[in-house]
């Protein structure tokens, strides 16, 4: 575990407090770094998934009206 120092106003880390669920700030922090860090490698993991597809997928080069891409 590293310490880091962080900077805020006054009256927001005090609204922060007041709304803590229960928890300190240094947890809400963690779990903000942790939400955060797997936002970015799903990210990561759907562009992988849309760049394997796209190798699969086969249209012969033709473009699909909106019309067609809606079709069921």
């Amino acid at each position: 575990m590293k310490n880091i120092t962080l900077s805020a106003d006054d009256k927001l880390i005090e609204a922060a407090r007041a709304r803590a669920e229960q928890t300190t700030l240094n947890e809400q922090f963690r779990r903000w770094l942790a939400d955060y860090v797997r936002q970015e490698q799903k990210t990561g993991s759907a562009m992988a998934l849309i760049e394997e597809l796209r190798g699969q997928v086969r249209t012969g080069g033709r473009k699909f009206t909106r019309e067609e891409m809606n079709e069921r």
